[in-house]
């Protein structure tokens, strides 16, 4: 069955199409414009085959655009917007820098944002409510930037068959659910570590810094988190976390992508913390578990092993509804694909722009 892709780059969007188990660049979008994050084309109702993409244009602002046919035709909307930010409240401005997360759940897209604003919309864009329960707590002081100067949301894990249930993962902020659609959010990062925290503080929830959390979509009670010290997993809807050990090559890395209908196989891209976050020795690799991380295998067929120093960012890795195809997208402009679960990779090009997102449309 064809498939399509679409590759969030730093001078562009790039429509991939599958051509007989090659990926071909079909068609280019935003040519020459940051793009931070795109949504791929959402099937059936209440969307109807609608797509999202955000762009990050430095002075000018971020941007949002729509299409209903695939990408075909664009016309942008309204970015979301911070309230007027009351005279000394602290905490970073209260403005828009970067949209960093776009996921739908039943009748609402969620959008989340640095820095640390959880936006929704009924309406795919053309309006836009800010989370001011979540946004006014307390707990939202404490957070610091993972990487950024300001805190951020990165990850948004709806629960598919609960509207009302999302998870969502913050550098540095920990991770959160709410269960009542919004009205109440409560911490969900017990049993994480910060190892960059003094000893007595490295077990606050409320400062861990998750680089990417993602939910198994046929067993929703399972999580995966590539964490800044390690990787971890629940089989609880994050209410617990356990640490995943014995990993090899390095546990560091950004990425982490789970299997849609077998929540044991997970895929991640090691990286040699904290300074360097290149591939370990210049070999780029990805490991694999399909026991739900009791162990790995370390796959390298195809990808480079020598003076490589590619490095995959948190949305740089996408799995496919098959289980089978894989995307791994670079900051210095590789692209890699593999059909078979990652034993082997193919180079879709190594020359693209520093690429911020992979999603399989």
């Amino acid at each position: 069955m064809s498939q399509r892709a679409w590759i969030a780059t730093r001078k562009g969007l790039l429509e991939l199409h599958d051509e007989g188990r090659r990926w071909a660049i079909a068609r280019e979008h935003f040519l020459g414009e940051p793009v931070s994050m795109v949504l791929p084309p959402q099937a059936g109702e209440p969307f109807g085959g609608r797509m999202m993409a955000a762009l990050n244009l430095g002075h000018f602002g971020t941007k949002l655009h729509v299409s209903g046919d695939g990408g075909r035709e664009w016309a942008e909307v309204t970015a979301p917007a911070f309230p007027p930010q009351p005279e000394g409240a602290p905490g970073p401005a209260w403005k828009l820098v970067q949209i960093w997360s776009l996921e739908t759940v039943g009748k609402t897209l969620w959008v989340g944002t640095l820095p640390g604003g959880l936006f929704r919309s009924t309406d795919f864009g053309a309006t836009w409510q800010l989370d001011k329960g979540f946004w006014n707590r307390p707990e939202r002081l404490e957070w610091f930037g993972g990487g950024y100067d300001v805190p951020g949301i990165h990850s948004i894990c709806p629960h598919p068959q609960r509207a009302d249930e999302v998870l969502i993962g913050i550098s540095c902020g920990g991770a959160w659910i709410t269960r009542d659609g919004g009205a109440s959010w409560a911490l969900s990062a017990r049993g994480m570590r910060a190892d960059f925290m003094p000893p007595e503080q490295a077990g606050s929830e409320n400062i861990q810094d998750p680089h990417r959390i993602v939910r198994c979509a046929a067993q929703p009670q399972v999580l995966w988190c590539q964490h800044h010290n390690g990787i971890w997993r629940s089989i609880d809807g994050g209410v617990n976390w356990v640490e995943i050990k014995d990993v090899p090559l390095s546990n560091f890395g950004f990425a982490v992508g789970v299997h849609p209908a077998d929540a044991d196989t997970a895929w991640f891209v090691p990286g040699v913390a904290d300074q360097r976050r290149i591939p370990v020795n210049g070999a780029l690799a990805v490991n694999r578990t399909q026991d739900g991380g009791q162990s790995f295998e370390t796959l390298r067929e195809g990808l480079p092993q020598q003076g490589c120093y590619d490095l995959v960012y948190r949305h740089g890795l996408a799995v496919s509804d098959d289980g089978r195809s894989l995307l791994i997208g670079s900051t210095t402009g590789g692209l890699w694909a593999s059909f078979d679960g990652g034993e082997r990779w193919h180079t879709v090009s190594t020359t693209l722009p520093p690429i911020y997102a992979v999603r399989f449309g």
